[in-house]
Formats: structure tokens, sequence, C-alpha cells
């Protein structure tokens, strides 16, 4: 069972460590949703930590439709990650309808090979997650989906998460998120049968 805890600090970064993360997702101002770190926190994170660090690729808080100089921006901090020698990136590009930027994605996605890549909960605005993971299977070079299966939380999304895991198969990893702590992963995990989990809390208060 992997266990992905999401953190903001440098502080975050070592407790969950401490605590058990399997890998964290590195992020900045969850009160947005995460956003790009800075080059410091991640460097910093970086030489400290032990365990696999996924890096949040997102310029701006807002929607997740991007244009051409934020997508430059994007491309930067994928280079950065590169250079620091991270496991990947997590990003998600969706079109103004909410549906999967097929095009967008699959450019930056053989831009940050060889990185892992996790495509984040944007995909959980879209209309149809299920079919949007199938989409998602498709393209080159993603490795796993951070999902609630288009639900405010894991448990009510539950059957679209098995849904989406079981049409991935063989292609990419689900990592079930979605208000899923350390108090309620073990009745979480027996209804989901995923082995990845995301959260704040995912290994303890940080």
């Amino acid at each position: 069972m992997i266990l992905e805890a999401c953190v903001e600090t440098f502080e975050e970064a070592l407790k969950a460590e401490s605590m058990g993360a399997s890998r964290i997702e590195l992020c900045d101002d969850l009160s947005v949703g995460g956003i790009t770190p800075s080059y410091a926190l991640l460097d910093s994170v970086k030489k400290q930590l032990k365990i696999p660090i996924m890096v949040m690729i997102r310029p701006r808080d807002g929607n997740f439709v991007y244009d051409s100089s934020e997508l430059k921006l994007m491309k930067q901090s994928i280079d950065v990650c590169k250079s620091l020698g991270v496991m990947g990136v997590v990003f998600g590009i969706l079109d103004k309808r909410d549906l999967i930027d097929e095009e967008k994605t699959k450019m930056l996605a053989e831009y940050a090979d060889p990185l892992e890549i996790t495509f984040h909960k944007a995909i959980d605005d879209t209309p149809d997650p299920v079919h949007s993971a199938e989409i998602l299977a498709k393209i080159k070079g993603i490795t796993r989906i951070l999902t609630s299966g288009g639900k405010p939380t894991a448990l009510e999304g539950a059957e679209n998460i098995k849904k989406m895991s079981k049409i991935t198969a063989g292609h990419l990893k689900i990592l079930a998120a979605g208000r899923i702590t350390y108090k309620n992963l073990e009745e979480i995990s027996g209804i989901l049968k995923v082995d990845e989990f995301h959260g704040r809390k995912i290994v303890g208060k940080l």
C-alpha cells in the first residue's frame, strides 16, 4: 500500500516521512488546491527526504485551461524537477468544455519524460471521470490518476473509482483521494481495492 502525503512546507515534508509516508506530493498554497512550489522549498526538501517526491506543476489557481505562456511556465517547472532529480510531476489540463485536453496533455507528458506523471484531480471536474480515465490510459507517459471519482469524497465516489481502476488496469494506477485519513484508511482501502492513497492526513496530522 502506497501512502502519499500532500504537504506544503519543509516541516510537513519531514514529518510526513517520519510518520511513515511512502512518498509526498509537494505543493504551495493548498488553500487553492495547490500550485507549483518554489525552487527553494523543492531544493530543500529534495536534499533532506529519502522518500520519493512528486511535485505539483500548476502555475496559478483557478481553472485548468492553460494558454501557451502558462504551458511554457509549466515546462520550466518540469525542467527544475528534472534537474533536482525528483520522482515525478503532477499536473492536469482541461479544455474550455472541461474535457481532457488531449493535445496539450500529450505534449506535456512527452516533455516530462522520463519523470513519472500524475494527472491530478482536474479529472474530477470533467463531466465523466470514468471516460476521462479511459482517455488518459491511452496517453503515453501518464503513470497515475489522482481522483475522488468525481465526488467530494472517495467514499461517495467509490463506484466511479472502482470503474476507473478496472478500465485503466495495466496502463496506469489510480491514486484515491477525497477525505481519506489515517482514521478511515482501512475501511476505504477495503472498499476501493486500489493500492495508492493520497491525503493531507493520510499518515496522521502534520
